[in-house]
């Protein structure tokens, strides 16, 4: 099995400033953990997460051999990675079958890379049992 990375993009919105109602969220909510007990059910499931908006961001990077800080996002873009999964699969194919069931939950771009796992995150995943 291999590991690939699924990067959640959102887009914002035309109009900014424009929040999804209760009901939208819920709903969202629904579909979204629909998938996730789908890949824990069939143990594809490694880790993932949900970001806050880039708005929170602080890039931190060096100038003059100093830490140099800025505050928000490292580009500008409308376009912003807003969560991730790491799953299991078996190829790329099948990591492709996964993102498409992410994107038609979350109705965002995903973006599919292999994962190559290091240091500590790498100690944890193989100290994972396999079947």
């Amino acid at each position: 099995m291999s590991h690939y990375l699924l990067a959640t993009y959102r887009v914002e919105e035309e109009a900014p400033g424009a929040s999804p109602t209760p009901e939208m969220m819920q709903e969202f909510m629904q579909r979204i953990m629909k998938v996730e007990e789908e890949m824990d059910a069939t143990d594809t499931f490694v880790f993932g997460g949900a970001l806050f908006a880039p708005d929170a961001a602080t890039v931190v990077g060096v100038g003059d051999g100093e830490m140099v800080m800025t505050d928000g996002p490292f580009a500008e873009s409308k376009e912003h990675i807003a969560g991730f999964y790491i799953i299991d699969a078996e190829d790329l194919d099948e990591a492709l079958a996964w993102a498409d069931k992410v994107a038609h939950a979350t109705n965002h771009p995903i973006e599919v890379r292999p994962f190559r796992a290091s240091g500590r995150v790498r100690d944890h995943m193989q100290d994972q049992p396999t079947d």
